[in-house]
């Protein structure tokens, strides 16, 4: 687990201190025990059977780690991938096709074909993919997903449902969809939805299944090939000081509840399939980083470090909040700082919110300390780039007391030309 043991903050039973020095910053760190045991939350926080944990690959695609989610969720556990690459990432992970569903957005013919090829469910997300796919693929098995006019998120940019949403079927369209599946003799198999990212209310994501569920009832005589319901992802986790986890024996309880309902009156028990990313690997992993400068100006102190939104684009792209640490705190006495990074962009401060820097209250910060930027584990290297020509950083997996690279660090080569 992650701790802080007589202000210095550890990786599982290491100083993340000792981590920065041995492997060099900046540099991504993430803690096996914690990922296992968000996977078995879900598993044993759901009691409905049976269920389907579609790891949203998204949230990060290290192969290390994909291994690491299959091995803990065992029978459980698959992949949403939402590209022919996480599909390949997925497949090189030891998950097998039939453990594999494609949910992408625009999608052309030749990743469906990819995806027909490789023997993956594809899950259509608009009627033009499903009439395409049905012509790539008749007679095939088929998942589509819906809009359902319910939307939710920390930020505008992750809700995914709704009408300003540019996913899923619309909920009215979806007898168009019935039609052209007819065409094609193709079987729906699945309907799926996601709502957004980030949710810590119960009543929001129940909210979501039951519009749902209203829809599958009310083509029940449509879908007599069904054999499961997708409800999607975003369970959130907690960034910010006071907020709470959502509670998963609640949670797990009202969905199992929920569902186990349905299917009664369906007349069919079906499966019950979620997609979290975030919730399993988010916690997980953090952004060690090196201050090499600070300075004042009339209305911030600067905290300069060795990475950037390159890094860890959250905090520009959403205002997002991501806790702070000193790797070795020795005093209690605070300041209020911007830590920025060294990207030639005035977005670049990791402590802003979406109205722009935002001062945190931090322990006293030298130059040549080391930062950790927490809850970095999902969207932190997955969105990584190397803008400013600068290489990506190195990861690492920490068990107990030992640590191991799973991605080498990128040097200026691979930037120029590109990894051998």
């Amino acid at each position: 687990m992650i701790s802080i043991k007589s202000g210095r903050l550890f990786i599982g039973e290491l100083p993340a201190s000792l981590l920065a020095k041995k492997f060099g910053t900046p540099l991504y760190v993430y803690d096996e025990e914690t990922i296992r045991l968000k996977v078995r939350e879900l598993s044993r926080g759901i009691s409905f059977r049976p269920l389907k944990v579609y790891y949203a690959a998204k949230a990060n695609t290290n192969l290390s780690i994909l291994k690491l989610v299959r091995e803990e969720g065992g029978e459980y556990i698959g992949v949403d991938a939402v590209s022919p690459g996480e599909i390949e990432a997925a497949l090189k992970a030891g998950f097998k096709p039939e453990q594999v569903m494609f949910t992408s957005t625009s999608v052309t013919d030749e990743e469906m074909k990819f995806a027909i090829d490789k023997k993956v469910l594809v899950n259509c997300d608009s009627l033009s993919q499903l009439e395409r796919y049905g012509r790539l693929n008749p007679g095939s098995k088929v998942c589509i997903r819906v809009n359902p006019d319910v939307g939710a998120g920390h930020h505008d940019h992750v809700i995914t449902g709704g009408p300003d949403s540019k996913f899923g079927i619309w909920v009215g369209d979806v007898p168009k969809a019935f039609e052209i599946a007819s065409m094609h003799s193709l079987k729906f198999v699945g309907i799926h939805e996601h709502i957004g990212s980030g949710i810590l209310e119960t009543a929001k994501f129940l909210e979501a299944m039951g519009v749902l569920l209203k829809i599958v009832e009310k083509n029940r005589d449509r879908l007599k090939d069904l054999e499961f319901i997708d409800f999607g992802g975003g369970i959130g986790v907690p960034y910010r000081p006071g907020q709470k986890p959502i509670g998963m024996k609640q949670f797990g309880e009202a969905v199992s509840s929920t569902f186990s309902s349905f299917c009664s009156g369906f007349g069919k028990k079906l499966a019950l399939v979620i997609e979290p990313g975030r919730f399993i690997v988010a916690e997980s992993g953090l952004l060690l980083c090196t201050v090499n400068t600070i300075k004042q100006t009339p209305k911030h102190k600067f905290v300069g470090v060795d990475t950037g939104f390159n890094h860890l684009i959250r905090p520009m792209a959403y205002g997002s909040y991501h806790p702070i640490e000193l790797a070795e705190c020795s005093g209690a006495e605070e300041e209020a700082v911007a830590v920025c990074g060294n990207i030639c962009e005035s977005g670049d401060v990791f402590t802003r919110d979406e109205s722009g820097i935002a001062g945190r209250k931090l322990p006293k910060i030298r130059e040549g300390d080391v930062l950790a930027i927490m809850v970095a584990g999902a969207y932190g290297f997955s969105m990584s780039s190397t803008y400013n020509s600068r290489p990506r950083p190195a990861e690492v997996l920490v068990n107990g007391k030992e640590a191991r690279v799973i991605r080498k660090r990128e040097d200026i080569s691979h930037v120029l030309f590109g990894m051998d």
